[in-house]
């Protein structure tokens, strides 16, 4: 999958994912992202079922690589998610000061009301089992040694990714690959993330070659994301024509989630037993309804 067909499908979520966006509708029916809707298969939310679907489509990023290539395309693939993706969890979501200044903060601004207030707790708690499961019983034994061990083996990851990278523009030559799209989707939070504790994130500021690369794709397929200033220019009538016609139906998303999101608070109050109905026996003592004949009874 080119880089060029990542930027395509992430170009909605340029602001936020807000509701009624093809990406929010899309993780609503897949519970997580990415996700993409076929018409053969459905949602697939699984990254390797993306990548058969695209490449059944004719498109292969990795096409013309040799077959030592596609080698050690595997190898470097095993390696990120084995040395790299644990301590990445771990600086984002298990690190107190970066989660609670950073993540939690930034998801819940970027997710619509009401999601906001209970999807990030529900993410760091899936983060965190994930990276249990990663680290097996070892994490109960002696935390603090396995997190220096898990940097360390994160920070020479980092520096054989700068000696394969090497002067090239892409890991195989001058057009990018799926090894180029898998490693920049790593490297680019880390990079780019405003975090308070970045250990592993100032080694690898000083890997320049990475740096390069990371900006180097963010100013060929995400302008909008590559720090570049937003164009001054005065807004065409079409594009007003557009906002203005765009206005209703903001509106109606806004409130439709406003009222999903009130009628799943008072439906899990209900189920939690946090409010409930109670009746009372028959013929229990309670204020009677008048009756209207008695009511006409009074007036005279």
């Amino acid at each position: 999958m080119g880089l060029g067909a990542l930027a395509a499908c992430r170009r909605p979520m340029k602001g936020q994912l807000w509701a009624g966006s093809p990406l929010y509708s899309l993780s609503l029916l897949s519970g997580c992202l990415p996700a993409l809707k076929t018409k053969e298969e459905g949602v697939l939310s699984q990254m390797h079922q993306i990548i058969t679907h695209l490449r059944k489509q004719k498109y292969n990023a990795d096409y013309d690589l040799s077959a030592r290539q596609g080698a050690d395309t595997l190898a470097f693939v095993s390696l990120l998610e084995e040395k790299l993706l644990p301590v990445l969890i771990h600086t984002f979501w298990v690190d107190a000061k970066n989660y609670v200044e950073h993540t939690r903060k930034w998801y819940a601004e970027a997710i619509p009301f009401p999601l906001n207030f209970f999807l990030p707790n529900r993410m760091h708690k899936q983060r965190l089992e994930r990276l249990q499961l990663i680290w097996g019983e070892s994490c109960l034994a002696d935390e603090e040694e396995l997190e220096k061990e898990m940097y360390r083996e994160a920070r020479e990851c980092l520096t054989l990714l700068s000696q394969r990278l090497g002067d090239q523009k892409f890991f195989f030559g001058d057009s990018p690959a799926s090894l180029d799209a898998f490693v920049f989707s790593h490297l680019a939070p880390l990079l780019k993330a405003k975090l308070p504790n970045g250990k592993l994130q100032q080694h690898l500021k000083s890997l320049q070659n990475l740096c390069d690369f990371c900006s180097s794709i963010l100013s060929l397929y995400f302008p909008w994301d590559g720090g570049e200033a937003p164009s001054s220019a005065p807004k065409t009538s079409a594009s007003e024509g557009t906002e203005s016609e765009e206005e209703p139906y903001k509106w109606r998303n806004q409130i439709l989630s406003v009222l999903v999101g009130l009628a799943a608070m008072i439906g899990y109050a209900f189920l939690s037993g946090i409010v409930s109905i109670q009746r009372g026996p028959p013929g229990a003592a309670g204020p009677r309804p008048i009756a209207m004949e008695e009511e006409e009874e009074e007036e005279e």
